[in-house]
């Protein structure tokens, strides 16, 4: 019996900076403005993550800054059952893609970077800012924010049954 994709998968390298940044700002936006979305789970993993890990110090400061906490935040390392479940799967990078395709036999339909819901032109990484300053948490977070409202279009416009 086939597992329900009913799940939205952000997925960076490990789940400490900015996929739990990312499932945070679209649950938020959910919570807002679903519009037909409010039935979808939301969720992210790393695929290098060491399971049990706190989000950053600097993503959490972040996220407090626009009235998202992810104190409680652990990481998670991808599954295969993860992917069964997701309707689509958002990556930060190219390479986050790349590894995607090479790891797992089966990968939803939908798989594509974070910002490639953006107009063309857009960069479309979300670079890594572990280890980084907290200005360079602040930009990833911008460039996540920034998208939600394309990236709710495109859930919109792909998952809504008329």
């Amino acid at each position: 019996m086939p597992v329900e994709r009913d799940t939205v998968t952000f997925v960076c390298t490990g789940n400490t900076c900015r996929s739990p940044m990312a499932e945070a700002v679209l649950r938020a936006a959910l919570a807002k403005r679903a519009g037909g979305l409010e039935k979808l789970k939301v969720a992210s993993f790393g695929l290098a993550a060491h399971p049990g890990d706190p989000a950053s110090p600097n993503s959490v400061k972040t996220m407090q800054r626009i009235g998202q906490d992810l104190k409680s935040h652990r990481s998670r390392l991808l599954t295969q059952a993860d992917l069964d479940r997701s309707i689509v799967v958002f990556g930060m990078t190219e390479s986050h893609l790349a590894a995607l395709r090479q790891r797992f036999d089966a990968l939803p339909e939908h798989v594509l970077l974070l910002r490639d819901v953006l107009p063309e032109g857009a960069d479309r990484n979300i670079p890594d800012p572990f280890g980084g300053g907290y200005r360079d948490y602040e930009e990833c977070r911008d460039s996540m924010v920034e998208a939600i409202p394309a990236l709710l279009a495109y859930l919109k416009h792909h998952f809504i049954r008329p």
